[in-house]
């Protein structure tokens, strides 16, 4: 497996936000995850890659996360995978909040409206979709067993958790996804969340399980 990841600016946010690229090495399938902005970094590390874009996976439909989708899709193709809570936020600013990025919305439809518990394959490569809202009710995760990682967009970061008082954000419902749908895996999973650095499940269950500072 190849894993690249992208630092995109989300210019008027002054946002940083990972897009990850995902391909199976063998047949040259590929998986681009939130492409949030610069559609042109994308695009040139796919050629790169010599990539056979076949999935553009959102995590949850937030500006930093899909600013690029139109692009992309052009340029390479690929299918739109998002939740069905979050899918109107392709083209519903309400959602998307857009208009504080002043980007407009992508105005696409998803190809496949995904459910908790769907599975996504990269040649022999195999993701599993958990559902974990609380930083919008459709976020979601996705997670390869095999090869021990969680894209876990804006739900955990290293050391702190994703913002709850946006549209359709529970603080409730992310501590649930969190204990619940993440610090279960095992503690050598690595974490990939939608800003900052890659972290463990191992490193960050003291902060929600213990109630006490990560030790950095």
């Amino acid at each position: 497996m190849i894993l690249k990841k992208l630092k995109v600016k989300v210019e008027h946010l002054n946002l940083i936000t990972n897009c990850y690229i995902v391909e199976d090495e063998e047949t040259k399938e590929t998986m681009v995850i939130d492409p949030g902005s610069e559609p042109e970094k994308i695009i040139e590390m796919l050629d790169i890659l010599e990539a056979k874009l076949k999935y553009i996976f959102i995590t949850h439909c937030h500006a930093d996360h899909i600013g690029a989708i139109g692009e992309i899709k052009e340029a390479k193709g690929g299918k739109i995978l998002v939740s069905r809570e979050d899918s109107s936020g392709l083209y519903d600013e309400s959602k998307s909040l857009t208009y504080y990025a002043e980007t407009p919305n992508p105005e696409l439809e998803a190809d496949s409206r995904l459910d908790d518990g769907d599975l996504i394959h990269l040649g022999k490569l195999e993701f599993k979709v958990i559902a974990t809202p609380g930083h919008t009710k459709g976020g979601l995760c996705l997670y390869c067993e095999e090869e021990k990682m969680i894209f876990t967009g804006d739900t955990i970061f290293s050391g702190t958790w994703g913002r709850t008082d946006l549209p359709t954000g529970s603080m409730e419902d992310i501590m649930d996804s969190i204990t619940n749908k993440i610090l279960v895996l095992p503690g050598d999973t690595f974490i990939y969340p939608g800003h900052g650095r890659a972290t463990r499940v191992e490193d960050e269950k003291p902060i929600y399980l213990e109630l006490r500072k990560k030790d950095f």
